[in-house]
């Protein structure tokens, strides 16, 4: 993408602020880093800081860079809701003694991981010429299921111009329509302000018969359902022409990869991923190339480079593949790559010295995420906006160096350095994250969004 295009439509990456009470708790089933680092201690301000610092080293290099707040944790309207009755302290202290698992899951600071907030498609693609926003129910787990309300809600406080911007439900809460994202979703397009094709990644289908020669998991469950993908779909407007469904491998499912961006990663024409990536990889790849307005560019990484077990313990695909001004593209990796000998030769031997417009490799610190299974792709929402969109936008949520400074200083002054399971049982921890999100919302000016504010 060149000249002034460039700066008129943007793809801007909203990242989701680490909160305060993350921690390692090991709740994701299928997730092997969330589960094997569970019971350790954890640091949620190194979690935020490190969250912030690859936010603003991507503003620095001239990346469009957005903030969206963490959820309001613990939960404790969940408990109550769960049975639970007193006081917050009163709550907190029964579920640590009665059902430590649900404490768990409503101090989880899963939020942190935007690419699972919903699904969005650009106003260039939408029938009515405005951007399209689909919260996730996140279903799948319960810990995750808590989110989307909030999630609506902050969505809607900041893209809130009726002219520019169109909110759709939540899909139904029920395993037949599993949706989980943009995790799953992946727009290819030639320049931003171009027409796109919308790829769904689904692990299993809940209605009817099963499609020819697909098959489910067999270890870990499938999160996202062709259903799901469907309606999505439906609610912005996208025809046939301009979306492909395509299942993920059960292989790779069952080998951890519990979404697609953990095995595969796309922007603009390019498409960077795993050969365990799709079950019909080659169907995949022939849809795409016949419904794109651009020639598709796949980067196939073959199991014989990158094993697997690489790619999960690496999030070599969980990277930000980025755009430049001078059309050339950045690939964003954690430091887990590095610590892999074939993932880091593969890096360099056949992603950047490939036929392909990746040109540069930047490695960021995410170890605090990471060891929850998220990596800088999870971090972030990719949202396509116009010029007039941006300027639409509510409240101070596109990152620059004032904000970077307040948001750098407010997580100095609210957040704790260590974190143990059994503290979440502390009733200080709740009061700490109450006071540190009522002064977020004034410092990112996007009013009340938290049920304690709402009454």
């Amino acid at each position: 993408m060149k000249g002034s295009a460039f700066s008129r439509i943007r793809e801007v990456n909203f990242d989701g602020l680490v909160g305060p009470t993350h921690n390692y708790s090991g709740l994701a089933v299928g997730n092997v880093a969330s589960m094997s680092h569970g019971g350790l201690l954890s640091n949620p301000k190194e979690g935020a800081l490190q969250g912030l610092a690859k936010m603003k080293s991507l503003m620095d290099a001239g990346y469009a860079q957005g903030v969206l707040p963490p959820q309001q944790r613990p939960d404790v309207g969940a408990l109550r809701d769960l049975g639970f009755s007193g006081s917050n302290s009163d709550v907190l202290a029964r579920a640590a003694v009665e059902a430590p698992q649900l404490l768990r899951a409503v101090c989880s600071a899963s939020s942190m991981w935007t690419a699972n907030a919903g699904t969005i498609t650009p106003s260039v693609d939408a029938p009515d010429g405005r951007v399209h926003f689909t919260p996730a129910n996140l279903q799948s787990s319960f810990h995750r299921y808590l989110e989307p309300q909030t999630t609506g809600r902050v969505l809607q406080a900041i893209f809130r111009d009726e002219q520019c911007f169109a909110h759709h439900p939540v899909l139904p809460a029920t395993p037949a329509f599993s949706d989980e994202g943009a995790a799953n979703h992946t727009r290819l397009c030639g320049e931003y302000g171009e027409p796109g094709v919308h790829l769904f990644v689904y692990g299993r289908q809940a209605f009817g018969d099963v499609r020819s020669g697909e098959r489910e998991p067999q270890r870990y469950p499938a999160r996202q359902t062709l259903e799901a993908s469907q309606s999505v779909a439906r609610q912005h407007g996208l025809t046939e022409a301009q979306t492909v469904f395509a299942q993920q491998h059960p292989d790779a499912i069952d080998a951890g990869v519990f979404h697609n961006d953990v095995i595969a990663v796309g922007n603009g024409p390019v498409l960077l991923y795993h050969e365990m990536a799709f079950l019909d990889e080659e169907g995949t790849l022939d849809e795409l190339r016949a419904k794109m307005h651009t020639p598709l560019i796949p980067v196939r990484v073959p199991v014989e480079a990158v094993s697997m077990e690489d790619a999960v313990a690496s999030y070599l695909f969980n990277s930000q593949l980025l755009s430049s001004p001078d059309g050339t593209m950045t690939l964003v990796v954690p430091g887990e790559c590095q610590e892999r000998e074939a993932v880091w030769r593969t890096i360099q031997d056949l992603i950047l010295a490939g036929n392909n417009p990746i040109g540069e490799v930047i490695v960021k610190d995410v170890k605090q995420s990471m060891r929850n299974g998220g990596g800088p792709a999870c971090l972030r929402l990719r949202v396509v906006l116009t010029e007039a969109e941006r300027a639409a936008l509510t409240g101070r949520v596109l990152l620059n160096e004032a904000l970077y400074t307040d948001l750098t200083a407010w997580v100095e002054r609210h957040y704790r350095d260590r974190l143990a399971p059994d503290d979440l049982a502390d009733p200080q921890l709740a009061e700490e994250s109450l006071v540190a999100l009522d002064e977020l919302t004034q410092l990112l000016q996007i009013g009340s969004v938290y049920p304690f504010q709402l009454g």
